[in-house]
This record gives C-alpha cells, sequence and structure tokens, in this order.
C-alpha cells in the first residue's frame, strides 16, 4: 500500500509530521519530492478564482511531464 506522508528534515533526519503504522525495523522506500505548492502561490494571487484543487491539478500535470 503506498500513501504519502508529510516529513520535516532536521539535523540530518527526516522526521515524520504523523504517525507512521510501522513494525520496528521495518523496511521501506521513501521518495524525495519537495512542496512545489508555494510555488504557485503567485498564481493564486493573480487569479483568485482557481480553486485548490486547479492549482493541484496543473502540478500533476507538470510533475507527469518530468518538470518538477
Amino acid at each position: 500500500m503506498a500513501r504519502v506522508v508529510r516529513v520535516r528534515y532536521e539535523n540530518g533526519v527526516l522526521k515524520p509530521l504523523e504517525k507512521l503504522d510501522l513494525s520496528e525495523g521495518e523496511e521501506v522506500e521513501v521518495v524525495i519530492r519537495r512542496r512545489h505548492d508555494h510555488a504557485f502561490g503567485a498564481l493564486l494571487r493573480r487569479r483568485p478564482d482557481l480553486k485548490p484543487e486547479d492549482v493541484n491539478k496543473v502540478i500533476e500535470e507538470i510533475e507527469s511531464e518530468g518538470i518538477l
């Protein structure tokens, strides 16, 4: 099962911002992706009619093209 978990990087360690349902010693795969929501703040300021889900759709399209 895949799931997205927000983490914070502190002192060389990724720290989850929510409880993880993992067993001690369990290995998982981690994909590092910076949050790009803030990059679209200017777009939302210029186009206040856009809904957050519209911006998320644009982000997903750009990511699928390998730009982000």
